[in-house]
């Protein structure tokens, strides 16, 4: 969120976010600095502001406020109103208020022009060892703009179970590029069964407005579905 609102302003980031299977600004990302998530290391920086998330680094997070650094924890929003929230509060911190509000512009007027199915079908988000995405959470609030309806209660789906009551889209993430043990269900030939649509985890492991991306990518296989 700081790249995409005020990459003027950037001290450091997290290596994480030239990870482009994780960050959505991976490529603006490579030509930024980065610093490890070390007190030392951040405090050499003499930042005015240190913006960190709630899970993670909280060790090193208390000790930079301890030594006077203004530090702010930034919530996971679970659903498009809390994106815009959050978009306008990170906006007025970094004191760029329009620039917030273009963001949130752009991914309303995204969400508004997305397809809607000429019949409400089912998807289920199904990840590493079985977990799925059930009410409440962000991959929720992203099936349901794009037209679809939950099949998860929040549970975990075994592949049998999955197999004998098959959704109408199954919605899985891109596979790693390295082998786990944790993903190997996710390259199942028994799953060719099942319409699917594959996601980039960089759209959804946070929140933000290029969250709508998946939301078009879900509406779009929603529409060939129902078609």
């Amino acid at each position: 969120m700081l790249v995409l609102l005020a990459p003027e302003q950037v001290a450091a980031l997290s290596p994480l976010a030239r990870d482009p299977a994780l960050s959505f600004v991976a490529d603006l990302a490579r030509h930024l600095p980065i610093v490890r998530a070390s007190a030392e290391a951040v405090l050499r920086l003499a930042p005015d502001l240190v913006l960190g998330g709630a899970f993670g680094a909280q060790t090193t997070l208390a000790v930079l406020e301890r030594e006077g650094l203004r530090v702010v924890r930034i919530d996971m929003p679970q659903d498009f109103d809390g994106i815009r929230k959050q978009t306008r509060v990170l906006a007025a911190l970094l004191g760029v208020p329009e620039r917030g509000e273009a963001l949130i512009a752009d991914m309303d007027a995204r969400l508004a022009a997305l397809p809607r199915p000429a019949h409400r079908l089912s998807a289920l988000v199904w990840q590493a060892r079985g977990f799925t995405a059930g009410p409440g959470t962000l991959m929720d609030a992203v099936l349901r703009e794009a037209g679809l309806a939950n099949a998860s209660d929040g549970r975990r789906v075994g592949l049998e179970s999955l197999l004998r009551h098959p959704p109408d889209l199954l919605v899985t993430t891109v596979p790693p590029a390295y082998p786990s043990l944790a993903t190997e269900a996710l390259g199942w030939s028994a799953l060719d069964r099942i319409p699917r649509r594959e996601l980039p985890p960089a759209l959804t492991v946070c929140a933000g407005p290029f969250t709508v991306r998946a939301a078009e990518r879900l509406a779009g296989s929603a529409e060939r579905l129902a078609r």
